[in-house]
């Protein structure tokens, strides 16, 4: 979304003020490798980046509610306009940004309903008992309760270690699952409702940031929000175009019943609970967070299956 609409939108609007910029465009690792980014921002190697705070669960603590709080919504935009909503008036949001010298300035990011693909068929959580199941970070707690044997996964490898029979299945996003062909070594995809998520968003470093006028700023803001409106469009009409093309080459895709989904949500431990317990004894207002982001979410529309912070 850099090239496409955030390079095109700042350049235009600045023009509009009477200045001229250049982008020295830095993707795929050349100055911060995955996860990297945060610092590369903070430090000033870059003005402007990613802050992917899927990858900074202690810098990013807050940011990453939505991974604590599954079978809220599938919805990747509403996710993502409730987590922009709550960085832009919420201080408690903004703080995390501020511990490490950079400023929010839009741009969500949201990832597609998380889905389970496996290598054997799912009819109920029955079929989960004593497999191993792949999933990164905090998701991993979306598996207790199952049956199922939680491993710590990376997208990276997800392909050959279920060729390999490390493990059974994964949970994954269809927007990831369809380029990493995944369908081939774990063709039943089973779609429960696991729930949309919050990534990332744009960035700047703040002493560059601070440097700028309040024109200057507002033409990145535009062009951040230009981009993050480009991006969700971008994602959704990919993911009808995955889920089309996994079913084409031979991927069984099913939705879990009702039944099933129920089950496995109050089957679940409260990591929510457990999570902001933990921020708040380090003087983070997370349980605060976890309030104000589902009674958002619910006020949006959303119908969780568990109303994790009532809890």
């Amino acid at each position: 979304m850099y090239p496409e609409v955030f390079i095109p939108t700042a350049t235009e609007k600045l023009a509009a003020l009477g200045h001229t910029v250049k982008f020295s465009e830095q993707y795929g690792g050349s100055i911060a490798g995955v996860g990297e980014e945060l610092e590369t921002v903070e430090a000033g190697l870059a003005e402007i980046g990613a802050c992917s705070s899927l990858f900074y669960p202690g810098k990013m603590a807050v940011q990453n509610v939505t991974y604590y709080t599954p079978f809220v919504s599938d919805n990747p935009r509403l996710v993502g306009d409730t987590m922009n909503n709550l960085h832009l008036t919420d201080p408690r949001m903004q703080q995390a940004y501020a511990d490490n010298g950079v400023v929010y300035i839009g741009g969500p990011s949201s990832i597609d309903d998380y889905v389970l693909m496996t290598n054997f068929p799912v009819n109920s959580l029955a079929d989960l008992e004593g497999r191993k199941i792949a999933a990164p970070g905090a998701a991993i707690n979306w598996l207790s309760g199952t049956g199922a044997v939680g491993v710590q996964g990376n997208l990276t490898t997800y392909y050959n270690e279920l060729q390999t029979g490390v493990y059974d299945g994964v949970l994954v996003f269809a927007s990831a699952a369809f380029p990493g062909k995944l369908y081939e070594v774990a063709p039943y995809l089973t779609q429960a409702g696991l729930g949309a998520q919050f990534a990332g968003s744009i960035c700047a470093n703040v002493d560059w940031w601070e440097g700028l006028s309040d024109d200057e700023r507002g033409a990145f803001t535009d062009a951040a929000n230009a981009a993050g409106a480009w991006y969700i469009d971008d994602l959704e009409a990919f993911v009808n175009i995955a889920y089309k093309n996994m079913e084409a080459a031979g991927a069984n895709i099913t939705k879990a019943s009702d039944e099933m989904r129920e089950d496995w949500a109050q089957g679940m431990d409260n990591a929510a609970k457990v999570w902001a317990e933990g921020l708040d004894a380090q003087g983070k207002d997370a349980s605060g967070i976890l309030k104000v982001y589902m009674d958002t979410m619910r006020a949006g529309g959303a119908t969780p299956l568990r109303n994790w912070d009532q809890e």
